[in-house]
């Protein structure tokens, strides 16, 4: 069993086909329970967030898996076959590790460096595991990736601007609006990114905040917050009356998570409309559109007086890089951390063909005791037990040796192979060993774009998409070492 991951992001597509992949919090409990009932899939998690859509599934056959989460991407968008492999991207074993242990660590972040992604790997593996759609594969997957995430951030500078996409799109607005202190923003959206406009608008020296949610109750905790964490005037207002906020607004920060517009073209002519019956001066209004799909509808860019600032926006900006030597000190843990995990695995793959050796010695020394009491049913049991401890103590020192260095050996690169000798030699069951601790695939697809159309052809050799050589972290920290796929059935 082996991890697929399928997935779209800002890297690999527009933000107008992110818009139709992308998966609520209300969709991803439905689309898990799908992918469960598959005949190749035996775990699941999404991860979702504003800038990509990733499905980590644990299948038991590459082609069969690809072509089950990708018909689901397929239905859940609505998007022609086509459409959906041009921009989707494939990692497989090895290589979705490493491409979740970058994710984490806020590599592959829109804007570099940024923490807030850790938290949605964290809430994306809570919610699979609600559902128990979690095992031990995923469990140490993920909860790896949160551990080098957490390193990546402690152990570099990573993150040292506090960068995130809200610093960037607020640093976009005050090109337009001048500084924030004393003006009055709008935060439409009380959850995680709604927390953290809020946060650093109070940074910022924002005079004033209203917070507009769906739920009122959301809505008056996240301006609760904001006074008494952050001393900046807050209030809330329910979504009915959201037009009025926004006549009141310099910049209005969206972060709702919703299917379709929140902020339509109308409401925003009314809105402008107000403000001109309140004030003589001619002021700008700036939406910073955080979501995905877009919260604000497209036609509002074209208003005298509006700008919006949206995820495409953000893709363009130079402030969205991290330092140069602080992004190599993060790969440089990535790769550490993915050898690490890739040699517990190997570690943890050969412990049952170890357990199926002790099994077996085990068996092989009571028959021979039993054999023992045939030939000398006269023997005493003080002397019996003797015998037996020195047998068993002879077979436990003849077997150290190789079962310490089966487990040391199976650690590095190709050691898989010295749990195979071990089968062989002593003719070890395959139900007690081999199947239970078959080598672990540790082959990789190398190209993001050109492993997914097979997703249209799952009789296709898998040795066409996966290469046979190691690719370094510099160039690409999510491309994975390249090896031969073996053992693997369409």
């Amino acid at each position: 069993m082996s991890v697929l991951l399928v997935g779209i992001s800002h890297r690999s597509a527009p933000v107008s086909i992110l818009e139709k992949v992308a998966i609520t919090d209300a969709d991803r409990p439905k689309l898990i329970d799908r992918m469960l009932t598959s005949s190749h899939v035996s775990e699941a998690m999404i991860v979702s967030t504003c800038n990509r859509v990733e499905v980590y599934a644990v299948v038991d056959a590459f082609h069969g898996g690809l072509a089950e989460v990708g018909e689901l991407l397929t239905k859940h968008s609505g998007l022609p076959l086509p459409d959906l492999t041009k921009h989707a991207y494939v990692r497989y074993s090895e290589a979705a590790a490493e491409h979740l242990f970058a994710v984490a660590s806020g590599l592959d972040s829109m804007v570099i460096g940024e923490q807030q992604v850790l938290s949605q790997i964290r809430g994306a593996y809570a919610s699979a595991d609600a559902q128990q759609a979690v095992g031990r594969t995923l469990h140490e997957l993920a909860q790896h990736a949160l551990r080098v995430g957490k390193r990546v951030h402690s152990e570099t500078g990573i993150d040292r601007a506090g960068a995130s996409v809200v610093s960037v799109a607020l640093d976009r607005s005050q090109q337009v609006l001048g500084p924030l202190a004393g003006q009055t923003a709008v935060v439409l959206g009380a959850g995680a990114m709604g927390g953290l406009a809020v946060a650093h608008l109070s940074r910022a020296g924002i005079g004033r905040i209203i917070v507009v949610n769906r739920t009122s109750a959301r809505a008056k905790r996240l301006a609760a917050t904001a006074r008494s964490s952050h001393g900046v005037e807050a209030h809330s207002m329910e979504l009915s009356r959201l037009t009025e906020a926004m006549a009141a607004a310099d910049v209005v920060i969206t972060c709702t998570g919703a299917v379709g517009a929140v902020v339509t073209l109308a409401d925003t002519h009314r809105a402008l409309a107000e403000r001109e019956r309140a004030s003589q001066v001619e002021r700008p209004l700036v939406f910073c559109d955080l979501g995905l799909p877009r919260d604000v509808e497209h036609a509002v860019a074209g208003l005298p007086g509006v700008t919006v600032i949206d995820i495409e926006t953000l893709q363009r900006d130079p402030a969205a890089g991290a330092a140069a030597d602080d992004t190599a000190a993060a790969r440089s843990i990535v790769a550490d951390e993915l050898a690490k995990y890739l040699a517990g695995q190997r570690m943890a793959e050969v412990t049952p063909t170890v357990a199926a050796l002790r099994q077996r010695a085990a068996e092989v020394v009571e028959a021979e005791l039993l054999r023992l009491d045939s030939r000398l049913p006269g023997l005493a049991d003080p002397e019996r037990d003797e015998v037996a401890r020195t047998v068993r103590r002879v077979v436990d020192k003849l077997l150290h040796a190789p079962t310490v260095r089966v487990k040391q050996l199976a650690s590095t690169p190709g050691g898989d192979t010295y749990a195979e000798a071990l089968r062989e030699l002593f003719e070890l069951k395959p139900g007690a060993a081999q199947a239970v601790a078959a080598p672990m695939e540790l082959s990789s697809i190398s190209d993001e774009h050109t492993a997914i159309r097979f997703l249209g052809d799952v009789s296709a050799d898998p040795q066409a998409i996966v290469g046979g050589s190691e690719i370094a972290l510099a160039d690409d920290f999510t491309a994975g070492h390249r090896g031969e796929e073996q053992g693997q059935t369409a």
